[in-house]
């Protein structure tokens, strides 16, 4: 049990930070829509924050990531994030807050790819995909935990109160990681960053992407799936209501079904890791959570949609610990954080695109045609998963082994 000491210290601090994660959500947007008199427009412009936030990071974000201590960044985020979220408590001008929100998206966007570049460097390949269960399930459980946390403070207290918890979870989150093994090397860039470094780097992430075409085929077709997915989740509240006619009340309760069911899935997985290969578990969830959108798209009443939100949330965990997995073997740690940003700034720019797309199609149409449209291309990009991980499992019987371009000493 000991070469677990690390990994569970690391999923303490996730989880401690996603449970904060949805405090500050469900905070911030009550403090905009108090400062605002009831704008649902003031809130929109701050779900606007964290994608403009990807696309601007996305870009820069890699190039210090590969290049400097990774346990570093992350402590330095979560200090970082925690000074800005308790700074907001005292803001009262409403540019200012959105200021202070982008700031804190900035932060996440260079988080995500540092702390998958960490986890990768510190645990185990035998650990993998074990360790990506527990995340989905810890990530599920802050799903659930996070909103009743936010509620209770909210009953008890103000959003200024949760905003403090939030701040002093993301602290615990820093402590935490300071207990973990300092991996990789202290290094600054402050000194080369530059327009040409940045070209570079990109050179690299083309160069590395062109030499394992097969890996970052099943990478783009996945992320295209999460982004379906991310486009069809914008029209699930109106499509709820709306045309199944639920109640707000029974809305909740299949979003808590959702949550059940990634739990369930992610337990499974867990308990059964070693027997399920990374692209058994990509492959079977990309497919079966497009099939679970179908039978929710093709729901008449309640309990067809809870079917589908059952079927989708409990393939997610499957899908998602897969993804994570796929990634951490078969993208070098050396250029992990640079391709992970770059693929993150286009799939930020699609899952824009795409819900502005789905958006604008429920009007002129409506909305069940669309997510059944969306759930199609889904589950078509699910069977092209399954094609791609049979041929590149082929390819490697008559190919060598996975290339990474060379990094010279400027370059890296």
């Amino acid at each position: 049990m000991g070469h677990w000491k690390a990994p569970l210290i690391m999923l303490m601090a996730i989880g401690i930070a996603n449970i904060g994660a949805w405090v500050y959500l469900i905070a911030i947007n009550l403090r905009v829509f108090e400062m605002a008199g009831g704008s649902v427009l003031a809130v929109s412009v701050l779900y606007l924050m964290q994608p403009a936030a990807s696309v601007l990071t996305n870009v820069w974000g890699g190039t210090l990531i590969d290049r400097m201590n990774k346990r570093s960044i992350l402590i330095a985020l979560d200090i970082l994030r925690a000074s800005l979220i308790g700074s907001l408590p005292f803001v009262t001008s409403l540019p200012v807050i959105y200021m202070i929100v982008f700031l804190i998206g900035v932060g996440s966007s260079i988080f995500q790819p540092a702390s998958m570049v960490y986890i990768t460097m510190l645990l185990d390949p035998s650990q993998r995909k074990r360790f990506n269960a527990f995340r989905s399930l810890i990530d599920s459980g802050a799903f659930l935990v996070g909103p009743a946390l936010a509620g209770l403070l909210l009953l008890i207290g103000t959003p200024s109160l949760a905003l403090y918890i939030n701040a002093g979870a993301l602290l615990i989150s820093a402590l935490l990681t300071m207990l973990l093994p300092n991996l990789g090397k202290e290094a600054s860039v402050a000194g080369n960053f530059s327009v040409h470094l940045l070209l570079k780097d990109w050179q690299i992430v083309k160069d590395f992407s062109f030499q394992n075409l097969d890996v970052m085929r099943v990478y783009f077709i996945f992320s295209t799936i999460l982004v379906l997915a991310a486009a069809l989740d914008s029209l699930e509240a109106a499509f709820s209501i709306t045309v199944l006619g639920l109640s707000e009340q029974r809305y909740g309760l299949l979003v808590s079904l959702a949550g059940l069911g990634i739990i369930a899935g992610s337990i499974l997985v867990s308990i059964w890791a070693y027997q399920f290969s990374a692209a058994f578990l990509m492959a079977s969830g990309a497919v079966f959570t497009a099939i679970g959108y179908l039978v929710y798209a093709g729901a008449a009443g309640f309990k067809g949609a809870a079917a589908g939100f059952l079927i989708l949330a409990f393939s997610l965990a499957f899908a998602n610990t897969g993804f994570q997995t796929y990634v951490q073997d078969h993208i070098p740690v050396a250029v992990m954080g640079r391709v992970l940003s770059i693929y993150s700034l286009l799939e930020a720019l699609a899952v824009i695109l795409l819900t502005v797309s789905a958006g604008v199609a429920a009007e002129f149409f409506s909305i069940r045609p669309v997510i059944i449209g969306g759930s199609v291309c889904m589950l078509l990009m699910g069977v092209l998963v399954v094609c791609t991980l049979v041929k590149t499992k082929r390819n490697t019987l008559s190919q060598p082994p996975l290339r990474q371009p060379v990094l010279n000493k400027e370059n890296s």
